[in-house]
C-alpha cells in the first residue's frame, strides 16, 4: 500500500513469528490532536485515509477534516473511503458480472488484455434472492425448493459459477446456504482483513459496501457496513470497488447510485455514538 503516511503512523506488531504492518490511531493523534472521544465509525475512516494517503484522493486536508469533526460534531468535507470488501447478492450481481464481462469483451475487442479487468475489492455474492417456497410441511420441503430453484435459475447461475472462475477477487456462496447477512456475519465477516503487499502484510479494519437494506447487521460484530440502495428502483445497486475510472484508484458510483455515497460525510452521524450513516427509508 503506497501511502504517503505524512503523518508516521506506520507501524508493526509481531505475532506468532510474524510481522504486520499497521496505520496507528495514538501515532495520529500526536500529530491531530486528541481522538479518543471520536466515533468508532469515524475512527475506522480515519485509518482508511491514513492507509490510502496519496495526496490526490486523499490529502492531509482530509486527515485534519476527520479529527475537526469533534468541534463541532459536523463537517461539509466529502472524504474518499475504499471499503475493504463487497457484499452483494444474486439480483444485483448478475448485472455486475455482466457488465465486467462486457467490459473483458471490450478491452480485448480493444486490442488489450481482459484478464486486468477485476473487481478492486474483494466481492462475495451470495445467491439467497431468487428463493421460493413451493414445497412445505415436510421434512424434504427445503431440499426440494432448492432443487426447485435451481431448475427455475439454471442458466443465471450457470454464469455466476463461470463468472467465480474468470475474475479475481470474486466468489459466489451457492443457494441453499443462507440469506446474505447470515452468512456475512457467521462466515464473511472477518473483523481484521490483512493484506499482502510489496513484501508486507497489512492489517486493517474489516469494512464493506452490500447491497442490501440490512448489509449493518454486521456492525454487531464491530464491522462497519453501509447498505447500498438503488433508490430509482431500477434494480442496479453496484457499489463502488467493483469499478474504477481508467487508470486511477478513485472508485465510482454506477448509473442511478448516488455518487456521493461512497464519500462519508463527516457530519452525517450526528450521534457519537452512530455507527453508521442512515440513507434512504
Amino acid at each position: 500500500m503506497s501511502s504517503l503516511d505524512s503523518l508516521s503512523t506506520l507501524k508493526t506488531l509481531e505475532i506468532d513469528d510474524k510481522t504486520y504492518h499497521y496505520f496507528s490511531l495514538p501515532e495520529a493523534a500526536k500529530r491531530l490532536g486528541d481522538l479518543d472521544k471520536l466515533p468508532m465509525s469515524l475512527k475506522v475512516l480515519l485509518e482508511n485515509l491514513l492507509r490510502w494517503e496519496d495526496n490526490k484522493t486523499v490529502t492531509g486536508a482530509d486527515l485534519k477534516a476527520i479529527a475537526a469533526w469533534l468541534k463541532e460534531r459536523q463537517s461539509d468535507r466529502e472524504i474518499q473511503y475504499r471499503p475493504a470488501r463487497v457484499l452483494m447478492q444474486d439480483f444485483t450481481g448478475v448485472p455486475a458480472v455482466v457488465d465486467l464481462a462486457a467490459m473483458r469483451a471490450a478491452v480485448a475487442k480493444a486490442g488489450g488484455d481482459p484478464q486486468r479487468i477485476n473487481p478492486l475489492s474483494p466481492v462475495d455474492l451470495v445467491i439467497d434472492h431468487s428463493v421460493m417456497v413451493d414445497k412445505f410441511g415436510n421434512a424434504d420441503a427445503f431440499g426440494q425448493n432448492v432443487d426447485i430453484e435451481m431448475q427455475r435459475n439454471g442458466e443465471r447461475y450457470a454464469f455466476l459459477r463461470w463468472g467465480q472462475s474468470a475474475f479475481d477477487n470474486f466468489s459466489v456462496v451457492p443457494p441453499g446456504t443462507g440469506i446474505c447477512h447470515q452468512v456475512n456475519l457467521e462466515y464473511l465477516g472477518r473483523t481484521v482483513w490483512t493484506k499482502d503487499e510489496d513484501g508486507r502484510t497489512y492489517a486493517f479494519p474489516d469494512t464493506l459496501v452490500g447491497t442490501d437494506s440490512h448489509t449493518t447487521m454486521i456492525n454487531g460484530l464491530g464491522v462497519l457496513g453501509w447498505a447500498w440502495r438503488d433508490r430509482s428502483g431500477s434494480g442496479d445497486a453496484r457499489p463502488a470497488g467493483v469499478d474504477a475510472d481508467p487508470g486511477s484508484d478513485r472508485l465510482q458510483a454506477h448509473r442511478q447510485i448516488e455518487r456521493r455515497h461512497h464519500r462519508h460525510r463527516p457530519g452525517a452521524d450526528r450521534h457519537p455514538d452512530a455507527a453508521q450513516e442512515r440513507r434512504g427509508g
